[in-house]
């Protein structure tokens, strides 16, 4: 038999005898029409995310077809291989919770099947992290392959675009100004092609910091979702899958802390989602990589926000490709990037962006000269009220509010605030701190979108469209508004912001980057002292893995066990 540990002979079941089990192996391959010519051949494996449930990823089969073509012509067998898929809309609670469950299936399925190297195939918001968490983890040689964003839609002359638009239209159907014929007419147009969504939300960003880390070929991250390109791109991600096999170039030689820094600086310059910061603090730690909430202000402070797209500025994802996509912001941020980190095709960065872009449409994609804002897109809170930091994107917030003072209006759950945030007897002004309490990691929704508190109805009727909203969890980067993220410790790990109540004072200052709580030491150990015990944690499968091993916001909010020792 061939001694051969390449290809299908990689990993051999064990049965005690490995001649037997190759054997064996190439006996079953052989029942689904292989050749033994093509079962010599080195494998590239497909992690493949498509689902029912996940309307991003409708256009899959169509890309593994052209995945698998560049694999053939390169000279390798192609196996596509399902995992866990996370649709974003369609989970309950939240995608978050189901990441590190992906994670762990991409890191087990690439570890446990015979393949030499590996694509890559996600785009939903909680896909492309939970893949890369568990390509670093499994330390195979591996490229990502976004699915790219949606196309826009139009309603009565205006372009609409998933889902920064979805939140614009609700919000002024909840004000009133939208009826419910509009509402779901509006409803039918906001999501029309397959791809994540069309603006700069979580899976674009994430896309785009995937190529910043060099986790993709170059100029594949905006390619939207249903363009022919995103097809050739796939072909091309197959033959740079068949050039990592047999190469040292793991994922762990390319996410490195001079990467994670790299991508950083993109997500403040494209006014990227504030779920990256999790996400990216969740890679990173995979790779031993810890990530300072420190250092990402001072990177924030050097960092200009370049990148016009919703929900920072006005265009939409196919707008940033046609302006030059990722490699004009990538190069227009040159000076500041660490440009001797290797790509997944074995050149540095600094060799990737030699060759200039021919075109850059500057309505889209800024000059550093002339940036659209002349700070980062991000920036971490510190303060009593969250000790070990929180998230504010004020690309996206009223400057008007960055140094405010006011009165905290607290609800307790979620429940508690589907119940009396449009209460026509709450009592709430426009210039009080909105504070949500137990949404955060460790809480029993696991830390959902939910930090987006809607406007009350009776002020939002009245015109108010911001004001300052506080709480332990994420929200949606397609989101807008003065939104306090990802307050930690959590609520519901016996972090302050559990012991705010309705009359308190907060001060916001983004100049100090600080959120306090105005109340006294004393008066908060006595609120500590008679605080309910947390409730029962769950008994069983996933979720009682979850609560036992879910670390913070500050930790990537990956699993304990999972992080390197």
């Amino acid at each position: 038999m061939s001694s051969s540990r390449a290809g299908i002979a990689n990993g051999l079941t064990d049965y005690g005898d490995r001649d037997f089990s190759l054997y064996l192996r190439r006996s079953f391959a052989q029942s689904m029409g292989y050749s033994r010519a093509m079962l010599e051949k080195p494998v590239v494996g497909i992690a493949y995310t498509a689902s029912g449930f996940n309307n991003c990823h409708r256009h899959f089969p169509e890309l593994l077809e052209a995945v698998k073509r560049g694999v053939l012509a390169a000279g390798a067998l192609p196996l596509e291989f399902p995992t866990v898929s996370l649709g974003e809309v369609f989970l309950n609670p939240t995608s978050l919770k189901f990441r590190n469950l992906m994670a762990m299936d991409t890191e087990e399925m690439i570890r446990a099947q015979p393949m030499d190297a590996v694509v890559l195939m996600g785009g939903c918001d909680k896909t492309v992290p939970a893949q890369l968490m568990g390509a670093v983890s499994a330390g195979r040689p591996a490229i990502a392959l976004v699915a790219g964003p949606m196309m826009t839609a139009r309603h009565r002359g205006e372009r609409l675009g998933a889902c920064t638009d979805c939140r614009r239209f609700w919000a002024q159907y909840r004000a009133g100004k939208v009826d419910d014929n509009e509402i779901q007419e509006v409803e039918s147009k906001l999501a029309t092609t397959a791809g994540t969504c069309a603006v700069m939300g979580t899976a674009s960003t994430m896309a785009c910091l995937a190529e910043a880390l060099g986790m993709t070929l170059p100029g594949t991250a905006a390619i939207p979702a249903v363009h022919a390109d995103r097809l050739r791109a796939a072909e091309a991600t197959g033959v740079a899958a068949v050039r990592l096999v047999g190469s040292a170039l793991t994922p762990d030689k390319i996410i490195n802390a001079r990467s994670i820094e790299n991508a950083l600086r993109v997500l403040l310059a494209i006014g990227g989602s504030t779920n990256a910061v999790i996400h990216l603090t969740a890679i990173a730690g995979r790779a031993g990589v810890p990530v300072s909430l420190q250092r990402l202000n001072e990177l924030s402070d050097t960092t200009p926000v370049l990148v016009n797209l919703k929900p920072v500025g006005n265009g939409y994802m196919e707008d940033f490709f046609a302006a030059g996509g990722l490699g004009a912001v990538l190069r227009e941020l040159k000076d500041l990037l660490h440009l001797d980190v290797m790509t997944v095709t074995g050149e540095t960065l600094g060799e990737r962006l030699a060759q200039d872009v021919a075109y850059v449409d500057r309505t889209i994609i800024a000059a550093r000269e002339t940036p659209l804002e002349p700070q980062g897109g991000l920036i971490a809170l510190f303060g009593n009220l969250a000790p070990k930091g929180a998230i504010l994107k004020r690309s996206a917030a009223d400057s008007r509010l960055f140094e405010h003072e006011g009165r905290a209006v607290v609800f307790s759950s979620l429940e508690d605030l589907a119940a009396r945030i449009d209460d026509p007897a709450l009592d709430v002004a426009a210039d009080d701190i909105l504070v949500l309490q137990n949404a955060g990691p460790h809480s029993a929704v696991a830390m959902p979108e939910a930090g987006y508190l809607p406007i009350p109805k009776k002020l939002a009727a009245r015109g108010v469209k911001d004001m300052v909203r506080v709480s332990d969890a994420r929200m949606s980067g397609t989101a807008f508004g003065t939104v306090v993220l990802h307050v930690t410790p959590d609520a519901a790990s016996g972090g302050p912001l559990g012991l705010v109540r309705s009359g308190d004072r907060i001060r916001l200052s983004v100049k100090e980057r600080r959120i306090d709580l105005l109340v006294d030491e004393a008066q908060l150990r006595r609120r500590a002292a008679a605080a309910a015990a947390a409730p029962a944690p769950p008994a069983r499968g996933y979720a009682k893995l979850y609560a036992e091993q879910i670390l913070g916001a500050d930790e990537g909010c990956d699993f304990a066990f999972l992080r390197p020792h």
